[in-house]
């Protein structure tokens, strides 16, 4: 059974920096998309980045400021977030397209088939 699990959510200040890891477990995804999404109180889910084999991609908002990388002997994927702003406050979930080997991946949710559980990012101003 696969499982994701993140980790390095918490309660920073504008301006500050957080990296979120999210370990694969039961499968090995390397060659697979996985990406990042985020939901904020009263809103909906929302794309933040996703990696593929050889591209990343982020969102507009994001750009700049996180990054995302992989450390395929790790299986795991991490979420390194600089000059955090109050609007980037959400429950950030990790995910993988475990059916696109190769895949390009896609900014919506419908496409990835494992969920983490969400951790909690919280910038104060």
């Amino acid at each position: 059974q696969v499982q994701l699990v993140e980790s390095g959510g918490g309660l920073v200040q504008a301006g500050g920096s957080l990296r979120l890891s999210c370990a694969a477990s039961g499968r090995t995804l390397i060659k697979y998309p996985m990406g990042w999404f985020r939901q904020a109180p009263g809103k909906e889910r929302e794309f933040v980045a996703r990696i593929t084999w050889s591209s990343t991609y982020y969102a507009d908002s994001v750009k700049g400021r996180f990054t995302i990388s992989r450390d395929n002997a790790k299986n795991t994927v991490y979420l390194q977030m600089n000059s955090l702003k109050p609007e980037d406050t959400a429950v950030y979930y990790c995910a993988a397209d475990g059916r696109s080997l190769y895949g390009s991946g896609s900014q919506n949710e419908a496409e990835y088939d494992y969920w983490g559980q969400g951790s909690q990012v919280t910038v104060s101003s």
